[in-house]
């Protein structure tokens, strides 16, 4: 039987990287834009739709009518969520689904799914904000800077 020799190949960063481009699959950039815009789109309809009856329906004023809207979008995410539809959606749609209300209660949702069977507290409840976390943080600070920001320009401009 004879033996083979194997041989060493090099490669060198550029020709692996235009090797790896060439066998890369090409990605439908039109139709995922047309699918996140789609979903994405729906979401605030039913947002706009649900902010409507709450003027219309119950009586809430414009600025009065945002705050359950958007707590039902909130429960809305969370329930398909856990149903796991949700994510099924997130997948066909991609960017479409991250809305920023609902993409935040899922993405909350999934890391407490996930932790569930470490327990409620040690679990759940120190998880759920990996992910969330940052943007809690992020958001936080920014309010803060244009908090301050807003007080430096009111001040020398002598509103």
């Amino acid at each position: 039987m004879a033996t083979k020799t194997k041989q060493k190949m090099t490669w060198t960063q550029m020709e692996y990287q235009d090797l790896a481009k060439k066998k890369e699959p090409s990605r439908p950039v039109v139709k995922n834009c047309l699918r996140a815009f789609l979903v994405g789109g729906i979401i605030c309809i039913l947002g706009q739709a649900l902010m409507e009856l709450f003027v219309k329906g119950f009586g809430f004023t414009r600025e009065t009518a945002g705050n359950p809207t958007v707590a039902i979008l909130i429960l809305l995410s969370v329930i398909l969520t856990c149903m796991g539809v949700y994510d099924k959606i997130a997948q066909w749609a991609g960017a479409g689904s991250a809305v920023p209300v609902t993409g935040f209660a899922n993405s909350m949702c999934s890391a407490a799914l996930e932790s569930k069977s470490e327990g409620y507290v040690l679990g759940v409840g120190s998880n759920m904000f990996k992910l969330a976390g940052s943007v809690i943080v992020f958001g936080t600070v920014a309010a803060f800077i244009v908090g301050i920001v807003h007080l430096i320009v009111n001040t020398t401009l002598g509103r």
